[in-house]
């Protein structure tokens, strides 16, 4: 007679059997630790079903500020970073925590601000300039704060424009920690000036009374790369699947679909993988 011990263990072994292609079926999925333009601009709403479509693959995105994108990644708790600031993603490289980055497409910053303009900045291409008149007149200036790709930018354009802003916190430069969405409504709300991805701002829908009052400046140019996490410093990376994504992304269909991604007939990213060097 078969006791219940036996009978446990024939029920859990059958069990397993009938819902073994079930779990394969659901753990085809990667994890992507992302910037959160990438999201904000509706890029991934588009692109990511195109890509399950042709591979099987489920993409769930961590959407963070660049340097907590990459921070995921160092504790492998991502497959793949998809961010958009070089310097930071090639020190993600040389410290062994990815294998190869990729250039994937770019856009540009944009000066947003309210329609009021009272820096009188409207209509310049000289970013530098402009933010020297904001600080001039003491007009109100919203920072991300949040060690993302688009601060990080922010921060160098500032520096480019010989301003210490770590010394001007509590004034008229305010540092809210918070994602691109968060701070464009706070600029709005504040009658302030931001720096903002040009996609990330198509795509925001509480535009109230702020426009793009400086942009074309060839510093305010904006390059994403995405790199897969390196399986050597964390075993559960699923390489194969991640690198599927990559390759996605970096293929003439991949690239075209990017190009093609447009919200009111405007395009938010221009695809580049053939430029190695960007």
């Amino acid at each position: 007679m078969l006791n219940r011990r036996t009978l446990l263990t024939a029920a859990l072994l059958s069990a397993s059997i009938a819902f073994a292609p079930s779990a394969f079926a659901q753990d085809k999925s990667i994890i992507v630790a992302s910037t959160t333009s990438t999201q904000d601009s509706g890029l991934f709403e588009y692109l990511l079903p195109l890509f399950k479509t042709k591979t099987g693959i489920t993409v769930k995105v961590i959407s963070q500020g660049t340097g907590q994108a990459l921070d995921t990644g160092r504790r492998g708790d991502a497959d793949v970073v998809f961010v958009h600031a070089k310097s930071a993603e090639e020190k993600f490289l040389s410290e062994g925590f990815g294998v190869k980055r990729h250039p994937v497409m770019y856009n540009d910053f944009v000066l947003i601000g309210p329609k009021s303009d009272p820096a009188g900045i409207k209509g310049g291409k000289d970013v530098a300039k402009a933010l020297v008149a904001i600080k001039d007149k003491n007009a109100s200036f919203i920072s991300r704060g949040d060690k993302s790709g688009t601060h990080a930018a922010e921060l160098a354009l500032w520096k480019a424009s010989n301003v210490d802003v770590e010394k001007e916190t509590g004034g008229w430069y305010k540092a809210i920690g918070q994602g691109m969405g968060a701070a464009l409504n706070t600029a709005g709300s504040s009658n302030a000036y931001v720096l903002s991805d040009r996609g990330s701002w198509i795509n925001f829908k509480n535009k109230g009374d702020l426009g793009i009052l400086v942009e074309g400046d060839k510093r305010m140019f904006n390059q994403y790369g995405v790199t897969l996490v390196n399986p050597a410093k964390h075993a559960n990376v699923k390489k194969d699947l991640g690198q599927s994504f990559i390759d996605y992304l970096i293929s003439p269909e991949g690239q075209k679909a990017i190009g093609d991604y447009k919200i009111n007939g405007e395009q938010l990213f221009y695809p580049n993988a053939e430029d190695t060097g960007a």
